[in-house]
């Protein structure tokens, strides 16, 4: 698999220094930890996603769902419009920064066995999702 907007091998070898900050998606929604997973997956589905950055109620980012993720939650429960997303998340997975270089992130990605990450500032503010494309 390659990261969402990776440039061709000969065109990517010519962008060195290339950062997290040129590749993520900052279009996503961010959603509150208190939120069901019933409506999430709503809001997942308006906005046409495959993830959501959730933050608690200070505003800072402490993780990321999945649309499997959600599924899962919803299929398990028969209760999953009581089921909320700080329910969901388990152990707040790996975050990266804007200025992390693409190899920094690609090397992270692959230790940690996931397929999208949380990109925050210095402060832990949700600033958007680096994916790999599918």
């Amino acid at each position: 698999m390659t990261l969402v907007q990776m440039q061709s091998r000969s065109a990517a070898a010519t962008a060195v220094g290339r950062t997290v900050a040129d590749a993520m998606d900052t279009a996503g929604p961010q959603v509150c930890d208190d939120m069901t997973v019933e409506v999430a997956l709503s809001v997942m589905a308006s906005a046409r996603t495959r993830h959501l950055l959730v933050c608690d109620d200070s505003g800072l980012c402490i993780g990321l769902v999945t649309q499997d993720q959600l599924t899962a939650a919803h299929d398990r429960s028969a209760h999953s419009d009581r089921v909320q997303l700080r329910d969901v998340l388990g152990d707040c997975g790996p975050f990266t920064s804007p200025v992390a270089t693409m190899a920094e992130a690609a090397h992270m990605m692959r230790y940690s066995h996931v397929d999208a990450l949380p990109v925050v500032d210095e402060h832990g503010s949700g600033l958007g999702v680096l994916a790999l494309a599918r």
